[in-house]
């Protein structure tokens, strides 16, 4: 029950409280109350709301102290942001009982010269809202365990596609001129190469349609999907905390000494170019020779970096909390993480693709941000090879996944594992492009010269020990003459 918001104001308080006047009587996602009488009746509401508000379509349930029964406002002496349980505070006591945690904010207003005090729960999602390991729902006005009523239960389990994160609030505000001052629209159109409208309507209807923002009860919420995507300032949104990129740049090959921390601050689609920029300005670079003149080249393909982050981006989990996409630049390495495990095994991530956030990807490939549907790790690989670098590697933490881009090495420097990654990944370039791995080609991936070609067969015999090869023809008799494809081919 974490707030979920960085701010209401008065005002919009008071519209919630207007609102809720003009129902006939309580619901199934409203309850009026004037005085506490117990903490676990609240517990209970919290369930029930929550519960009642999803099968009525309505974002939010309400408890609401200082209204009796009939809708008449007589104020309340009740004070939960003060009120403790023994040494624990009420909202901290609550949210070790309420399971799955729904996001709640309490309010304490002055309205019309009365207090009132007013529990905002969201609604349930995905699965019933409990409260001490039970479930209720509300029937009319009165509440009820919930399973009780099965037919109810079994809608609020049905409710996994509005569990869609990008789909979610993350932030109401009043006005046009409040979305044009949390979201960069000219971004948008600057990326799609149109001309911005000439009105602030037609700017307004467009993120309407693609669901960046939606009307809400005479003003406007900002969705998850739109402030990733446009936001001026991700801290704005209480939602997306954590969820801007991090860089680091260290010195040396470990995390002893920071050489530089900067956390981003735009949205994704905003400030994609520069995030790409500026992690490249950290990292190192070569000077090449040319005919006439010198020329910089950077270390690692400015494509694969560019890729990678993307991935990292759009591909997160964002049910995992407390923790950003992360690019940490070392000497001889660049390791860029997201929050989550992938949904794929991570030797299919060159010919297979399942996105967890497909509303988000697909604008970013709209906007030219992302490459199109499988084919960005192709271009990792491709441009890997291009330079001569070693194979890229992909480690599963806990709760993390880490890609790793090494910097050059020289073949006799790579350990056994470095091998058999460059082997297999080379397997799988030259397949998706319709060709086969030969003894040839992968002497050329690895800069092996000609006479060392007993050593590729080296590394044939232990990527193929390894299950992740295999002959393209295994009646072929010839071992010379022996092509290779991926084992899933």
């Amino acid at each position: 029950m974490r707030r979920w918001r960085l701010r209401m104001t008065e005002q919009e308080q008071n519209k919630i409280v207007e609102r809720l006047l003009k129902l006939p009587k309580e619901c199934e996602w409203v309850e009026f109350k004037l005085n506490l009488k117990s903490e676990e009746e609240i517990g209970k509401y919290i369930s029930a709301l929550s519960n009642g508000a999803y099968l009525q379509n309505e974002p939010f349930g309400y408890l609401v102290f200082g209204i009796n029964n009939s809708l008449s406002i007589e104020g309340t002496t009740f004070c939960p942001l003060q009120h403790k349980i023994g040494n624990e505070e009420l909202e901290h006591w609550l949210l070790q009982r309420v399971s799955p945690r729904v996001e709640m904010q309490i309010f304490e207003i002055t309205y019309h010269e009365k207090k009132l005090v007013i529990f905002q729960i969201q609604a349930a999602n995905g699965q019933p809202t409990c409260f001490s390991h039970c479930d209720y729902i509300r029937v009319g006005s009165i509440t009820r365990p919930l399973k009780d009523f099965p037919e109810k239960e079994r809608k609020i389990w049905a409710n996994k596609p509005r569990g869609i994160f990008e789909n979610g609030v993350a932030i109401e505000v009043e006005s046009e001129s409040d979305v044009i001052k949390l979201l960069d629209t000219q971004c948008y159109f600057d990326l799609l190469k149109t001309p911005y409208p000439s009105n602030r309507d037609a700017v307004i209807e467009k993120f309407i349609s693609e669901k960046f923002i939606k009307r809400y009860h005479g003003g406007y919420v900002i969705t998850n999907l739109g402030a990733l995507l446009f936001a001026k300032n991700l801290a704005e949104f209480e939602s997306l905390t954590y969820r801007a990129p991090r860089v680091i740049h260290y010195k040396g090959k470990n995390k002893l000494e920071t050489m530089r921390d900067k956390d981003g601050k735009f949205g994704y689609a905003l400030g994609f170019y520069r995030l790409i920029k500026y992690i490249n300005s950290q990292l190192p670079s070569n000077e090449v020779i040319g005919v006439a003149l010198r020329e910089t080249k950077l270390m690692y393909p400015e494509i694969a970096v560019r890729e990678l982050v993307a991935n990292a981006l759009v591909h997160q989990d964002f049910c995992e909390k407390g923790s950003s996409p992360m690019i940490e630049i070392y000497n001889d390495r660049i390791e860029i993480s997201n929050p989550g495990l992938p949904l794929i095994p991570t030797d299919r991530f060159i010919d297979e693709y399942q996105s967890r956030n497909e509303l988000l990807s697909s604008v970013m490939r709209r906007l030219g941000v992302c490459e199109k549907k499988g084919s960005g790790i192709d271009k990792v690989v491709f441009n890997i090879e291009l330079y001569q670098l070693p194979a890229y590697d992909v480690q599963l933490q806990e709760k993390h996944t880490k890609v790793i881009l090494y910097a050059y090495q020289k073949f006799s420097d790579m350990d056994k594992k470095d091998r058999i990654r460059a082997c297999y990944q080379h397997a799988c370039l030259k397949y998706i492009t319709n060709d086969k791995m030969t003894n040839q080609s992968l002497r050329k991936r690895l800069a092996i010269d000609e006479k060392n070609y007993p050593m590729v067969s080296k590394i044939f015999r232990e990527t193929l020990d390894a299950g992740l090869i295999k002959e393209s023809d295994p009646n072929n008799i010839s071992k010379k003459l022996s092509s290779y494809i991926p084992i899933w081919a």
